[in-house]
Parts: C-alpha cells; sequence; structure tokens
C-alpha cells in the first residue's frame, strides 16, 4: 500500500467511508490493481462477492468529494480474531492519513462485532510495515501455513501458446568469398562490444527482439545477465550503420568443440536494407574463425516467416524439431533475418 503514517487531515474528515456499492466494484479492483494487490490465483470479483455475501466481513470504500473510490479495506471475523484485506489508498493520494482513516473505521466495526483482536500478514516485498507499526500493530512470533481446498481456477493461469523450435547447423565452412556490405549511403560498422553493460545489452536486445517476442534475457536479474555478456567466451557483435546500433549478432563459445549463435537480428528501422544477410555472413565466418567442429543455431514460429529458409541458405541444415506451449506474448528465438 505504501500508505504513510500522520493524522487525518481535515480533507479525510468530510470523506464518505461506506461499504462497498454494486457500483463501486470496478473502480474499487482498478484501485487494488494500481497498489499491485492482485495475483493470479486471487479472483477479485469472487473476493468481492464471497465478502458482500458473509455478515462476518464487510468491504468498506472510501470516496472523495468527486465521488472517486481512494481507499478501500476489507475486515472479516472468523470468530476468534479480526483480519483486514485488500487495504489500498490510490497511489496519488498516499500521505494524507487516507490508510490510517480507513483502519481506524474497520477496526471500529470489528470491535461493535464483538472482535478483541485484530491479526493481519504482510506478503513478502511490500514494504508497509512501518505503517502498520505507526497505526498500533507489531510484530509477534507466529509462522504462517496455508493449504489450497480447490485448485486456482484454470483460467487464472497464463495463456500458453504452441510454439515450433527448430535447430539449425552447420559442420563446415561455406564455400564463398567474405561477407561484403551493402552499397548504401551511410557508413558500415561491425564491433564486438567489449563487456556491455547490462543497459546497452537490454537495449540492443529489446529494440531487436521486442517485435519476436523475445522474453528470456528479461527475467535474468542483472547479475545473471553480467555473468553471460562479459563472459570472455561470449561475444556480442553490434551492427552501426551511419553510426547508430542498427542490429547485434551474439556468438556463444562456451561449449568445448562448437559455437551458437545465440541471437541475432535486426532493430526494425534496419529491415530491408539488405543488412541482414550481411551480419550474418559475418558471424558465420566470425564464428568459423574459432576453428568449431559446429556452429548451430535456433528458430521458432514466432520468428519472421523468411527466417528458417534464410538460415538454410546460409548453410544451416535442419537436426532437430519440436513443439512446446510457452506463455502467451513469450518465446525464445535467434531473431528475424532481413
Amino acid at each position: 500500500m505504501g500508505e504513510q503514517s500522520g493524522l487525518a487531515n481535515r480533507d479525510v474528515l468530510i470523506m464518505d467511508i461506506r461499504p462497498v456499492e454494486d457500483g463501486d466494484i470496478e473502480a474499487v479492483v482498478a484501485l487494488w490493481e494500481s497498489c499491485d494487490l492482485l495475483r493470479p490465483w486471487n479472483d477479485p470479483h469472487a473476493d468481492i462477492a464471497r465478502a458482500r455475501a458473509a455478515p462476518q466481513s464487510k468491504i468498506f470504500v472510501m470516496a472523495d468529494q468527486d465521488g472517486t473510490i481512494v481507499a478501500s479495506i476489507m475486515a472479516g471475523d472468523d470468530g476468534h480474531r479480526g483480519w483486514p484485506y485488500y487495504v489500498a489508498v490510490s497511489p496519488d493520494r498516499r500521505g494524507e492519513g487516507l490508510g490510517k482513516a480507513i483502519m481506524e473505521h474497520a477496526e471500529v466495526w470489528l470491535k461493535t462485532g464483538g472482535v478483541t483482536k485484530v491479526n493481519l500478514m504482510i506478503r513478502g516485498g511490500n514494504p508497509v510495515q512501518a505503517f502498520y507499526e505507526a497505526v498500533g500493530y507489531q510484530v509477534e512470533d507466529r509462522i504462517v501455513m496455508a493449504k489450497w481446498l480447490a485448485e486456482p481456477p484454470l483460467h487464472d493461469e497464463p495463456p500458453k501458446l504452441d510454439v515450433t523450435i527448430t535447430y539449425l547447423e552447420m559442420l563446415e565452412q561455406p564455400v564463398r568469398g567474405p561477407a561484403r556490405p551493402p552499397r548504401l549511403t551511410e557508413k558500415i560498422a561491425l564491433m564486438r562490444a567489449e563487456r556491455p553493460t547490462v543497459g546497452f545489452y537490454r537495449y540492443l536486445y529489446n529494440a531487436v527482439g521486442e517485435s519476436w517476442l523475445w522474453y528470456e534475457r528479461n527475467q535474468l536479474s542483472d547479475e545473471a545477465l553480467t555473468a553471460i555478456i562479459q563472459d570472455e567466451k561470449v561475444e556480442v557483435c553490434v551492427l552501426y550503420y551511419g553510426g547508430t546500433p542498427a542490429g547485434y549478432a551474439e556468438l556463444d563459445l562456451r561449449q568445448d568443440g562448437e559455437v551458437e549463435l545465440a541471437y541475432f537480428g535486426l532493430i526494425p528501422d534496419y529491415i530491408g536494407l539488405g543488412l541482414g544477410s550481411y551480419l550474418l555472413d559475418w558471424a558465420i565466418d566470425a564464428a568459423w574463425s574459432r576453428k568449431p567442429s559446429r556452429l548451430w543455431v535456433h528458430t521458432c514460429s514466432l520468428d519472421h516467416p523468411a527466417a528458417l529458409p534464410v538460415y538454410q541458405k546460409a548453410g544451416f541444415t535442419p537436426y532437430d524439431q519440436e513443439t512446446v506451449k510457452i506463455p502467451e506474448s513469450r518465446s525464445n528465438s535467434a531473431g528475424p533475418v532481413q
């Protein structure tokens, strides 16, 4: 929630604190979402309906003079202790004492119903302990345990995509001349990024991969990503066009005797200029200069439609294929070739 302690000011005192009504529900759900209180395994609409149907629980909302819902709390009596949930204050109204006011309102309602003590749970990572301590709560020596009596609804699971991944390899260097850049108006340069920073790498990764749903490197912490991209056996080679990054190829030499073309592609602004074929040929030549026993790459059905035939034209041969289910809007591929 992030609410700061302090006495309710005059505006708080004249705000309306009342039980939630039918017309409030979507605004309350939006408030909870803005406060990062929603989780896939909790359906907020179902939680609201169950709380409103039970006489021992109540959802209170605070509305400003315009009727906008700015705070909420769900309070319940389990027959032994009282419990608050979904304590939320609109992010742009924090520091005004709204959290303290709505907590006190719920506590009065619980006390009126015979509750003598209120317990609460704070999810790890929620920095609100100082707020609760300021309004009279204290940490007690307890262990919280939980058990699902019913599995979370299937519709709460992220949608899955069927993605076909094709693995290709090259067992000898293709017979052709050296890679030649296309004749364009701007200068073209290729340069290895020596010990690239995480910020620069993430820029390249997302600029190239966003259209093709790259996601795996974004799931890594900065420390884990740094360990990969600054490894002396990982080479991030950046293509510049007119002095600005246009794409990159990443060669992974960490497996003895082979090289993986781990990531490869162009930033969309530079697709269609012939730079992709040049960068691919250059990356293949750079990989074979390390004298591996094989060079390999993988692409998937979320890539540009030309990716697979372009890899094959460059000399790669498919050796394996699999179909996997991945969370929607996520994939991992070698990138587009243009």
